[in-house]
């Protein structure tokens, strides 16, 4: 790869030509600018500013607290570390579901004041036509279908969605909804495998899993999770690559000793 390549700016076109090449797109989410500009560095393709945010980084129990305030804050943070990776910032509860032009301002105002690619909105054939209005104002957008976390309380707990034909069926349709309404790209949380496959089969834009199996176009894991700084939330889907939880703990323990011993600071580290 060239270094014209490497650091050649993701876009929605190259997302989709992602999936027409069937190479696979990685995204992880981000809060913070210091973790944006890690996973920028490393070559991530997409950085979703999740409201997960409100669980991870707020301690809530659910995303529905979260603000449109708190979103542009945390994506303002993100986009200042990124050069290359596209930054997709999702729209919180009631930022979105109330009215169409109420969708669109709000989008709007994300993308005017935090330098974002685009935005994401949970739900199906419900918000298409906000999609619509946001997507013909040039503003990419995002679907996200299957288990989708502003609507937990409906759902009654954060169980699979799409198990049985009916619901399944639903969240295929949906998908194709979305797809003619402008949306770039899908992603598809906590559904069966097989039924993952057969949207991105069906569908030409790209498809983004978390929990929905190998056969999307991508993958994505909330960055706290696959590092292991998440202690008490342990789902099947999440692959841990590190346990920063448990490195953090034994670095601030060393200097918790070093204060008391007296070993910090030592003179090499005083003026």
């Amino acid at each position: 790869m060239s270094v014209e390549q490497e650091f050649k700016k993701i876009t929605t076109r190259s997302i989709i030509e992602l999936k027409q090449k069937n190479i696979k797109i990685s995204a992880l989410t981000a809060y913070d600018y210091l973790i944006a500009k890690i996973l920028d560095r490393a070559g991530i393709d997409l950085i979703l500013v999740g409201d997960s945010l409100g669980n991870v980084f707020q301690g809530k129990d659910t995303t529905l607290s979260v603000t449109l305030d708190n979103m542009i804050y945390h994506t303002q943070s993100v986009t200042k570390g990124v050069k290359r990776a596209m930054v997709i910032t999702d729209m919180p509860f009631m930022s979105f579901q109330n009215t169409v032009q109420e969708a669109f301002m709000n989008a709007g105002r994300i993308m005017k004041e935090t330098n974002a690619g685009g935005v994401k909105l949970e739900g199906g054939k419900r918000i298409a036509e906000a999609i619509k209005k946001i997507t013909e104002a040039g503003i990419p957008v995002m679907g996200h279908l299957g288990l989708t976390p502003q609507s937990i309380h409906q759902f009654g707990g954060y169980l699979p969605r799409g198990k049985n034909e009916k619901e399944a069926n639903i969240i295929l349709e949906d998908a194709k909804i979305l797809e003619e309404a402008g949306a770039f790209a899908l992603i598809l949380e906590k559904i069966p495998a097989s039924l993952a496959k057969q949207i991105t089969e069906s569908i030409s834009i790209p498809t983004i899993g978390i929990g929905a199996g190998p056969y999307c176009d991508g993958q994505i894991l909330v960055v706290y999770d696959m590092l292991g700084l998440i202690e008490d939330f342990h789902p099947r889907f999440v692959r841990q690559y590190e346990n920063f939880s448990k490195d953090a703990e034994n670095a601030f323990k060393k200097y918790i000793s070093d204060v008391q011993a007296q070993k910090f600071p030592n003179e090499t580290e005083s003026y």
